[in-house]
């Protein structure tokens, strides 16, 4: 039996049932004529309809929310262009060798033109005003004071000191030599550590060639580098002169060690005035 033909049968029982319900509880010829009409206006298969109207599910389509992503602002950082070792030496050499080849010169014409005044007896109060400056007590100390040691150490100490003049110090306060300082009253800056739970300060310098020459007049008037000044009036060569060095740092021989190869490997023996 197919689908119509159940409905069909399914019709017919309902209106025998009616009729039925009509006779048992006796309505009116009006009533039976309205009920007649009500139910032959049913749509044929609206019960069957409604049926599968509660079984199918109503699904609703939901409209996909379109977010707008606001795209992020990425920060490209500019590349810092990368220099080779050897163009950061010939930097550092294109800069200080003249610096420190002037101060030389001037600091050794001094030398020996005090060295000639002390033999003919000459300018005794500008050589008075030089031992009080130099803290000379005898005319030898006053010449071991003065007489300069060769370029090739203070470009050796300078190149160790100042990361071949890329350190902090060199950039914000032009110390090129690690000069500390312990004056208040005197420019300076703060080491980023400590020692011990005190801040260690740098002289601050108002150009490269004021931190040259207060490097050579730090070695001409403290007492640790005595020894130092008296070997660089007996000789010329750095590499003797350069193992009295051992009070510059804390790492003592292996400090001055280092200093010969980097004379040595760099060839800044070559810059010494013969």
């Amino acid at each position: 039996m197919n689908t119509q033909n159940r409905l069909m049968f399914s019709l017919l029982k309902s209106f025998i049932l009616l009729i039925g319900i009509i006779f048992i509880t006796g309505c009116s010829d009006e009533k039976v004529t309205m009920l007649k009409e009500d139910f032959l206006k049913t749509t044929v298969g609206s019960i069957e309809n409604q049926k599968l109207k509660q079984e199918i599910k109503v699904v609703e389509v939901v409209k996909p929310k379109v977010v707008k992503q606001i795209p992020k602002v990425v920060k490209v950082k500019k590349k810092v262009p990368s220099i080779s070792v050897q163009e950061k030496k010939q930097h550092f050499k294109d800069i200080l060798v003249p610096i420190v080849t002037s101060v030389y010169n001037k600091l050794n014409n001094q030398y020996e033109d005090v060295k000639r005044d002390l033999n003919t007896s000459v300018n005794g109060e500008f050589i008075l005003k030089l031992k009080k400056r130099y803290r000379a007590k005898t005319d030898e100390e006053l010449l071991q004071a003065l007489k300069p040691h060769p370029v090739s150490i203070a470009l050796a100490q300078s190149a160790v000191e100042s990361a071949w003049l890329t350190s902090r110090f060199t950039k914000q306060a032009n110390n090129i030599f690690g000069v500390w300082s312990f004056k208040k009253d005197e420019p300076r800056i703060a080491a980023s550590g400590l020692r011990g739970d005190k801040t260690i300060y740098l002289r601050k310098y108002k150009t490269l060639k004021h931190s040259v020459e207060h490097y050579y007049y730090n070695l001409a008037i403290s007492k640790a580098y005595k020894d130092f000044r008296a070997s660089r009036v007996l000789t010329n060569d750095p590499y003797l002169i350069v193992e009295h060095l051992l009070a510059y740092s804390e790492k003592g021989e292996v400090y001055t060690d280092m200093l010969k190869r980097v004379i040595e490997f760099n060839k800044f023996d070559k810059y010494d005035i013969k």
